[in-house]
């Protein structure tokens, strides 16, 4: 039977039956980590996700016989546009059966869109903006995966290179053992960086006075430490107030390392939190009924892994050692929960300095994503 491709409407029920086809799909897989069903539909959800202040989207369900067997999202991110003088779409949320037909109708609907639109390539999978999962996987497909990162099985990357895609650009990912100390590397870097530019790590017990005296800056800086890298969408205000709201609550605040200098202004955060890649799997994406048990157990309980999930740092103390002070204080903490390795999550794999930084560490690179370009 011919395959019908239908846009999904921006409303709950179904942007329900779009998420949950993404990870009925992965079903038997024991690599999968599903998103949680609420957060990605309030992604897609116009008046919920403030990037649809600069942002269009239509998302895409491809059914064959009546039954799901595909779906994709195409997004115009005009900031990223405007600033990079580009007229490019991008293609994200993307899962489907390996089936040619199914493949080429999904394509070639988010295709259409995005001619009709005035844009000349598309790229992905890409998100909304950074806060998204990006990146196809193409090496590591036997590994867990993370609740930021996307997995998807190893037919995808050749169905895109059926189609004509080509690489854009790539991430890479380790698994980094936790030492049972700082390395002496480290110890002597942050000495030399806490005395010359008068920094220091501080620790928060209250959530609600991150919020009122780093909760904003800690966005900001985000903002402006990853300005640059590629694709990269700035966070409005609106988006920031967002984010803020959202993430704060569930933070790991002994996971959290926020460096200052001695007038208390943010220099540098490194964000981490106990890996819920088990907790996911187990709550199958869903809160209720005791999904959020699962999810409780996973920040709090007793685990093996930690996530890296992002390091920002000003861009005046950027290579300057900074980061040592972070591992100085988070390297303990790990050690005290019992955590034996870490998931450093993606990043671009010509970024050196960062790469450099897994020296000192037993590490392995085990994963690497893709972003794809197709011209239109």
């Amino acid at each position: 039977m011919s395959v019908e491709i239908l846009p999904v409407k921006p409303c709950k029920k179904e942007l329900k039956r779009f998420v949950r086809f993404g990870i009925d799909l992965y079903n038997k897989s024991p690599y999968y980590v599903p998103p949680l069903i609420a957060d990605e539909v309030e992604t897609l959800l116009p008046d919920k996700n403030p990037a649809f202040d600069y942002c269009e989207a239509q998302a895409f369900m491809a059914y064959r016989d009546g039954k799901p067997v595909g779906r994709i999202v195409g997004i115009i991110n005009k900031v990223v546009n405007q600033r990079s003088g580009t007229d490019e779409a991008r293609f994200g949320f993307v899962d489907f059966i390996d089936d040619d037909e199914v493949v080429d109708a999904l394509f070639s609907a988010v295709s259409q869109w995005a001619r009709e639109k005035g844009m000349t390539s598309i790229v992905g999978p890409m998100g909304f903006t950074d806060m998204d999962h990006e990146g196809m996987l193409v090496e590591g497909f036997d590994e867990m995966g993370t609740m930021a990162t996307i997995y998807n099985y190893p037919y995808y990357p050749l169905q895109l290179e059926r189609l004509g895609f080509k690489k854009e650009i790539d991430w890479v990912e380790y698994r980094v053992g936790v030492p049972d100390d700082v390395p002496d590397k480290f110890k002597r870097i942050a000495a030399i960086v806490r005395e010359k530019y008068g920094l220091r790590s501080i620790k928060f017990t209250s959530r609600k006075k991150i919020k009122e005296q780093y909760g904003r800056a800690l966005f900001e800086l985000i903002n402006e430490a990853y300005d640059g890298l590629y694709g990269y969408s700035p966070l409005n205000d609106r988006q920031i107030d967002y984010y803020v709201s959202k993430y704060i609550g569930i933070v790991r605040l002994d996971c959290l390392s926020v460096i200052v200098d001695s007038q208390g202004k943010l220099v540098a955060l490194g964000l981490s939190m106990p890996s819920l890649s088990q907790a996911l799997r187990k709550s199958r994406g869903r809160l209720l009924p005791f999904g959020w048990y699962h999810l409780l157990r996973g920040i709090h309980g007793r685990n093996d892994v930690v996530d890296l999930l992002l390091i920002a740092v000003k861009k005046e103390y950027m290579n300057r050692g900074v980061n040592a002070l972070i591992f100085e204080d988070l390297i303990p903490i790990f050690k005290r929960e019992g955590f034996r390795e870490a998931e450093s999550n993606i990043e671009l794999e010509g970024n050196e300095s960062v790469r450099l930084q897994w020296q000192y560490f037993p590490h392995r690179q085990h994963r690497r994503r893709r972003c794809y370009r197709l011209p239109l």
